[in-house]
Parts: C-alpha cells; structure tokens; sequence
C-alpha cells in the first residue's frame, strides 16, 4: 500500500460518519498524523530514548495501538544493540497491523517482531520492561480505562516503565478553549480546510473522549505507579511516563 496525502474530509460527508481506522485511513495516516498531532515525533522519538533508558538486554517492550508500527522503529533504533530485545505491537485495526507488518518487515528484518491484532483489553499481557500508549486510551470506552491500566502495571516488572501520551482537555474553561481553538489554528496552518476540520470533528464524537491531565496522573498513582510525570505537552497533546518502583 502506498501513502497518499490526507483528504478524506475534504469533500462533503453523510453527518453520520463515524471516524475508524479502515484501509482508508491507513493510506493517509502518515500524512494525518503529521499535520494533525502536534509534536506526534517529538514524542515517539523521546519514547525510544527513554526505554535505552529502562530496557535491559533480553527485554520485552509492547506497542498498544501500533498504528503502522512508528514507535517500535524508535525503540528500536535507540536500542540498536539490544540483540534479543521482544517487540510486540498490538492494534484492533487488521488495515494498520497488515501495513505495519510490511513496514516493520522490512525495516527490523533481525529483529524479534510479533504484530497482532487484537483488543488492548483483552489481551494476556506477558512481563515486560516498558509498554508505549500512545492515542489509545483515549479510544477506549472511559470505565474500561483504569482496569487497563492496571492490568499493564501487573505485567510491568520492577523498575520497567509506562509512557502514556493522550489528546487532553483542561479543567479551566477558558485555557481548555483556546488550547481547542489554536488547534484548529495549527491543522489550518498544516493546509486543512475548515470543511475538514469540522468533518473530522463530527466523525470523532462519541469515539475519541478525552480525559483531564489531573485524570491521567490519579489514574496511574492509583494503579501503583510510584513515579508518575508529565513530561510533554503540545497545545492539547500530552504525554506522560510513570515508572514501576525497583
């Protein structure tokens, strides 16, 4: 499959559409990605710097809500020498793990890669040293959240690390607006039609429901995690790592 730019929401749409990852979006991701996420490789990037960081040799990392397979290439470039590092990359869409498969395939040909499709909250979780969560949760229905979360605090082993990145909203009314409004600002200044964004927004409601930062950080205290920071944000895109304790 080759990538194509993102138009999608460019021409007029049933009100009724609902946003899925389907082979459609698959062909635009990349494009999608980069002009709709602000610092989306910026923190894939720091993803893989901080697990040469937390990952020993022999170690296991997951990918949950692999896309197209980004953030197991960062890992893997930073821990280049880790010859019998495990990467396994998890995604409910059979279009994205397909693709990524290739991708992976063919980028990572020595490596220990497993692609699975499958459901992120259903999944027997095997002890690891860092799990990436990267725009996953967010997906998720809002009572499901924190057992998932706890669920990969119990598959961490000691010492091993969480990073949690999420589009956010902000208790304060007035920050949470703007930050909302210099978005838009941001995907049209990326080359996005207002059409697009409103589009694009009515197809997201009702499937990405965002939670507070104050959410997100009770959220992995309460699961166990003795160090929890929030490291990056972006307008209302932020990312979080919370380690397990030794």
């Amino acid at each position: 499959m080759s990538f194509a730019p993102d138009a999608l929401f460019a021409h007029p749409l049933d009100q009724h559409a609902r946003f899925s990852f389907d082979e459609q979006v698959v062909r635009v991701f990349p494009d999608m990605i980069k002009r709709s996420v602000p610092g989306y490789s910026q923190m894939l990037s720091m993803a893989g710097v901080m697990a040469k960081r937390y990952v020993p040799e022999g170690g296991r990392i997951y990918d949950l809500g692999c896309s197209l397979g980004a953030g197991l290439l960062c890992v893997a470039q930073q821990l280049e020498a880790h010859q019998q590092l495990e990467l396994i990359g998890i995604d409910t869409s059979a279009a994205m793990i397909e693709q990524a498969t290739q991708v992976l395939e063919a980028a990572l040909p020595t490596r220990r890669c497993q692609l699975m499709c499958a459901d992120v909250r259903t999944v027997d979780y095997q002890p690891c040293d860092a799990i990436l969560l990267n725009f996953t949760l967010q997906f998720l229905a809002p009572e499901d959240r924190a057992a998932l979360i706890e669920r990969l605090f119990a598959a961490l082993r000691p010492g091993g690390m969480l990073i949690l990145s999420e589009k956010i909203h902000l208790q304060d009314q007035r920050e949470a607006q703007l930050l909302y409004e210099l978005h838009h600002d941001f995907k049209r200044a990326n080359g996005y039609s207002d059409l697009e964004i409103a589009q694009k927004r009515t197809a997201l409601e009702d499937v990405l429901r965002t939670d507070t930062p104050e959410i997100q950080i009770s959220r992995l205290r309460e699961a166990g995690f003795s160090l929890v920071s929030q490291w990056f944000q972006y307008l209302n895109f932020t990312s979080f790592i919370a380690l397990k304790g030794s």
